[in-house]
C-alpha cells in the first residue's frame, strides 16, 4: 500500500505439509509426463523466447507447433463505424430520459466497429521430426523445466535409448534441439516444415559444408492480396555422424550419432522491406549454427534462468505425491488440495515461466503476451488470441512486478506506443477529442475502434486509462525516473487529453459515458422502456469512476514527481481540478455491496466472472482496508455475493479473486480459491483453461494465480500455511524482500533491500505483531538510502 512516498509491505502466512524425502523429480520445478502430447496441444510442453514459440509433444513422430508473435490475420483495418456524427449527444440524451434500449441500438448503429473485430493471432508453422521408431517406445520421460525454460524427452527403442532437448534462446533469437542416441550410428530422422494455409515456397538443401547446416525453409503469408504480413521461416540440421539427403522439401540424416536443428522466423510487421528480413532470417541462424548448440544452450539458460532466480517460493514438500507424474498429480489435487502443496508452487513457477517465455523486449515493435501468450494452432482461435484490455491483457502481467520480472513489461508499452496514432484518430473521429482513446480489444496494430456489437461490452471508452496505470505502477515499483518521464508522462497526458474532452458533468460529477460495466448487464427498471431487459450502456459506472479518479490522481503525482508546476503545464492543473469532481465510491442502500452502475439496477447475472466494481481493490488500491473500512466491507460483500453466486467460474476470474481476497486479509479464503483454481482449471500442461479442460486455453489464468500467490504472501494475514520462505518478492518503491521466513503460522524474519531508498513502511499480521528493524522496535516508516538491506525480527 503506498501512502504519499511511504511503501507497504505487509507479511501473510501460508500453512504447509510436513516436508518428507527428496524426490527424483522435484515437484516444484518439473511437470513430467510418462507418455506423449496425442497431438494434443493441451498436453503439449510450452517453451519460447518472448518471441519465438513451441509446444513440444514428444510422440514417436515429433510434431512441435511453432509460433512467431507478429504473425497475425492480416495488415490494419480502419474499423471505425462511418455515422458517428452526434451519436454521443443523442445516446445521453436517451439514457438520461430513461429510453435505455433506444439508446444501446444507437451505439450499436453508429458507434459499434466496422468489421467487428480487429484481426487475430496465427499459427507460423509445425515441424514434424519422424525418427522411424514406431510405436514400441519404452522408459519414456517427457519434461518440462521451468527454472531452465528447457523441455526434453527420453526413451529407449530396441534396446537403444534416445533423447531430445529442446530450447528456447532469447540472446541467439532462435529454437534450438538436440536428438541423440546412446549407441553411435543409431540416430536416424526426416524433418519437414509445413503449414495449411498461404504457403508461399518450401525448399531443402544439403550443404556441402556439414558444419554450415542443410536448410530446410518455408515462407508464407496471411492470406491478403495487398499488404499481408509475410514470413520467412527456416531450419538448420546438423549432424554429427552419419548422413545427409534432400528430396527438395524435407531433410533425412541416417546412421548419426547427434543432430542438431536451429529454427528461426521473420516477419514483414518488424521487417517490411522482404531483403531486410530474410537477411535478418540468416544472421541470427548463421550466428546460432557457428557457436553451436552447447554454447546456444548455456545463453539461453544462463538468461532465462538470470530472471528466474531472483524469487525462490518454498511452501513446503509434498513428498512422494510431488514425485508423480503431473496428470496424476492434477487428478490427485481434486480428490485431496492439501496433500500436494507443491503443485502449488509449481503452478507459481509455470507462470513465471510462461511470462519470461512470451514476453521479451525484442526491439521498437515488441509485442506482449496475447490471450494465448504465444502459443496457438488455430488460424480461427478463441477470441481471436488477440489483446483484451477490460482485463485479460492487464492480468498477463500482474506478476511481472511483484515476482521481479518488470522487464516483461516492456512489451506492453511498445503496444501502446503502438497504438497512439490509431488512438487519437478513433479519439477524433468517434468521440471529436483530442487525446487517446482505447476500447476493450486491440490487435498487433494498436486497432483502437471498439470490438464485436453488443451493449455489455462493445462502447467501454476505458481502455487508456486502465493501461495508463499499469505504466504508473512500472514507475512505483522500479522508480525508474526516465521511464517516468519518457514513458509513463506522455501516456498520462494523452490519456488524460480525452477525458478531459469526453467527461460530462452529471449531478455535480465529471461523468464517462456511454460506457458499460465490462461483459455485464443489468435489468431494465420497471416502469421504463423495455423493463427487465438486460443492457450494459450506461453512464458513470462504478468502474469508469475508478479508473478515472486512478488517472487523475496518477497526472497529479507525476506532476509532483517530475516537478511540473499546475502554473505552466495545463494537464496538471486540469487533472487537480478534475480530481475532487469524480464521484466517490458508491454503496447500495438495499444491499451494503459496492454499486456497480449509477443507479440501483438488479444485476442479470448475480454470479458474473468479472469484478469490475472492485478494480479499485485490486489491482488498484482505493478499497482496501487500510484506506477505507467501510468500502472494503461494502468491497467484500459484493465479492462474497458474486462467488456465492457462481463467480470465479472461469480460471482468470478465479485468479482474481484470489488477489482481491489478499487485499481484503482474508489470506484463508484466498488460499481456498488457490487451491480451487488448482483443482479446477489447469489442463494435463499446466495451462489455464476458460472453464475446466476440454474448453478453451487461456494464459492469463495462469499469470493471475501467480500474482494472487505473491499477493497474499505481501498483503494478507489469515494463516493458510504454518511453515515456508520466499525470496525477490518486490514491492512498491522498488523494495525487494530478499527473504522472508515464517514459522507455526506467524512471520519469524524478512530482509528487505531498499533499491531506491526513501520510506519503508511495515505491517505484520493483523497490525499488533510487534517487531524490530536492524535491532530496533518498530514504530513508524523507517527513512532508507538506497543500495540498504533492513533485517526484520518479530519479537515473540
Amino acid at each position: 500500500m503506498i501512502f504519499s512516498k511511504y511503501i507497504f509491505v505487509a507479511a501473510s502466512l501460508l500453512l504447509c505439509l510436513p516436508t518428507a524425502s527428496a524426490a527424483d523429480w522435484d515437484g516444484s520445478r518439473f511437470a513430467w509426463y510418462g507418455s506423449d502430447a496425442a497431438d494434443d496441444i493441451h498436453n503439449a510442453l510450452p517453451i519460447g523466447n518472448g518471441r519465438l514459440g513451441a509446444s513440444v509433444s514428444g510422440g514417436n513422430v515429433e510434431k512441435l507447433v511453432l509460433n512467431e508473435n507478429s504473425v497475425w490475420s492480416g495488415p490494419w483495418q480502419n474499423r471505425v463505424n462511418r455515422n458517428p456524427s452526434g451519436a454521443v449527444d443523442d445516446i445521453w440524451k436517451k439514457l438520461l430520459a430513461g429510453s435505455v434500449t433506444a439508446a444501446g441500438e444507437a451505439a450499436m448503429s453508429k458507434l459499434a466497429g466496422d468489421p467487428t473485430s480487429p484481426r487475430a493471432y496465427n499459427p507460423l508453422i509445425n515441424i514434424g521430426i519422424d525418427f522411424g521408431h514406431g510405436s514400441g517406445l519404452t522408459n519414456y520421460s517427457r519434461w518440462l523445466d521451468t527454472y531452465e525454460g528447457t523441455a526434453g524427452v527420453r526413451y529407449t527403442s530396441s534396446g537403444v535409448s534416445y533423447s531430445r532437448e529442446y530450447v528456447a534462446s532469447y540472446p541467439h533469437g532462435v529454437l534450438a534441439f538436440r536428438f541423440t542416441s546412446s549407441t553411435p550410428g543409431k540416430l536416424n530422422l526426416k524433418l519437414s516444415l509445413s503449414r495449411a494455409k498461404w504457403v508461399l515456397s518450401q525448399a531443402a538443401s544439403i550443404s556441402r559444408d556439414n558444419s554450415a547446416g542443410h536448410a530446410v525453409s518455408l515462407s508464407a503469408n496471411s492470406g491478403q492480396s495487398s499488404d499481408a504480413i509475410n514470413f520467412w521461416s527456416e531450419a538448420r540440421v546438423v549432424n554429427s555422424g552419419g548422413s545427409a539427403t534432400s528430396d527438395g522439401k524435407t531433410i533425412s540424416i541416417n546412421g548419426a550419432d547427434t543432430v542438431d536443428v536451429y529454427f528461426n522466423a521473420e516477419t514483414s510487421y518488424r521487417y517490411p522491406d522482404a531483403t531486410r528480413g530474410q537477411a535478418e532470417l540468416k544472421r541470427k541462424l548463421d550466428a546460432a549454427v557457428s557457436a553451436g548448440y552447447i554454447a546456444v544452450r548455456a545463453a539461453a539458460i544462463k538468461d532465462f534462468n538470470s530472471l528466474i532466480e531472483r524469487v525462490k517460493l518454498n511452501l513446503g514438500s509434498s513428498g512422494n505425491a510431488g514425485t508423480l507424474e503431473t496428470p496424476t498429480r492434477l487428478k490427485n489435487f481434486k480428490n485431496s488440495p492439501g496433500s500436494d502443496v507443491q503443485l502449488v508452487t509449481l503452478m507459481f513457477n509455470f507462470g513465471r515461466h510462461c511470462l519470461v517465455s512470451s514476453s521479451r523486449d525484442t526491439g521498437a515493435r515488441s509485442l506482449p503476451a496475447n490471450l494465448q501468450g504465444i502459443w496457438n494452432q488455430d488460424y480461427s482461435p478463441p477470441w481471436q488470441s488477440k489483446y483484451t484490455i477490460n482485463i485479460n491483457l492487464q492480468m498477463n502481467y500482474w506478476p511481472a512486478l511483484i515476482t521481479n520480472l518488470a522487464e516483461t513489461q516492456k512489451p506492453v508499452f511498445d503496444l501502446i506506443n503502438m497504438a497512439v496514432p490509431r488512438a487519437q484518430a478513433v479519439a477524433k473521429s468517434m468521440y471529436g477529442c483530442d487525446g487517446i482513446v482505447l476500447h476493450h480489444n486491440t490487435d498487433l496494430w494498436g486497432d483502437a475502434a471498439p470490438v464485436d456489437k453488443g451493449t455489455p461490452y462493445t462502447i467501454w471508452p476505458m481502455g487508456a486509462a486502465w493501461l495508463s496505470h499499469d505504466a504508473m505502477e512500472h514507475y512505483r515499483f522500479t522508480q525508474n525516473q526516465t521511464f517516468l518521464q519518457s514513458t509513463v508522462w506522455p501516456i498520462l497526458q494523452q490519456t488524460a487529453q480525452f477525458y478531459f474532452c469526453y467527461l460530462r458533468e452529471w449531478n455535480g460529477f465529471y461523468t464517462a459515458g456511454p460506457s458499460l460495466s465490462p461483459e455485464h448487464a443489468f435489468l431494465v427498471p420497471s416502469g421504463q422502456s423495455q423493463a427487465n431487459k438486460a443492457e450494459g450502456l450506461d453512464i458513470s459506472i462504478e468502474m469508469d469512476n475508478q479508473l478515472l479518479r486512478q488517472l487523475f490522481t496518477n497526472v497529479v503525482s507525476t506532476c509532483t514527481l517530475l516537478n511540473l508546476p499546475n502554473s505552466t503545464n495545463p494537464t496538471c492543473a486540469k487533472a487537480a481540478t478534475y480530481l475532487p469532481k469524480i464521484r466517490p465510491p458508491g454503496i447500495s442502500a438495499k444491499t451494503g455491496r459496492i454499486q456497480e452502475w449509477r443507479s440501483d439496477y438488479a444485476e442479470s447475472e448475480a454470479g458474473h466472472r468479472h469484478f469490475s466494481p472492485l478494480w479499485g481493490l485490486y489491482p488498484a488500491r482505493q478499497l482496501t482496508p487500510l484506506v477505507s473500512a467501510t468500502h472494503a466491507a461494502a468491497a467484500k460483500k459484493l465479492l462474497d455475493h458474486r462467488m456465492s453466486s457462481g463467480s470465479g467460474s472461469t480460471g482468470w476470474s478465479r485468479s482474481w479473486a484470489i488477489s482481491l481476497y489478499a487485499r481484503l486479509f482474508e489470506g484463508d479464503t484466498a488460499w481456498r480459491h488457490v487451491q480451487e483454481f488448482v483443482r479446477q482449471f489447469p489442463t494435463n500442461n499446466l495451462w489455464n483453461s476458460d472453464s475446466g479442460p476440454g474448453s478453451s486455453f487461456q494464459i492469463d489464468g495462469n499469470f493471475g494465480v501467480t500474482a494472487g500467490i505473491a499477493e497474499m504472501l505481501l498483503q494478507s494475514h489469515e494463516a493458510a500455511v504454518p511453515n515456508g520462505r520466499v525470496e525477490g518478492l518486490v514491492a512498491r518503491g522498488g523494495f525487494v524482500v530478499e527473504s522472508m521466513v515464517w514459522e507455526g503460522g506467524a512471520l519469524a524474519n524478512a530482509a528487505i533491500t531498499a533499491k531506491s531508498g526513501g520510506f519503508l513502511a511495515l505491517r505484520v499480521q493483523d497490525g499488533t505483531a510487534k517487531f524490530e528493524v536492524d535491532g530496533v522496535p518498530y514504530s513508524k516508516p523507517v527513512e532508507t538510502t538506497a543500495g540498504g538491506v533492513y533485517r526484520v525480527r518479530v519479537v515473540r
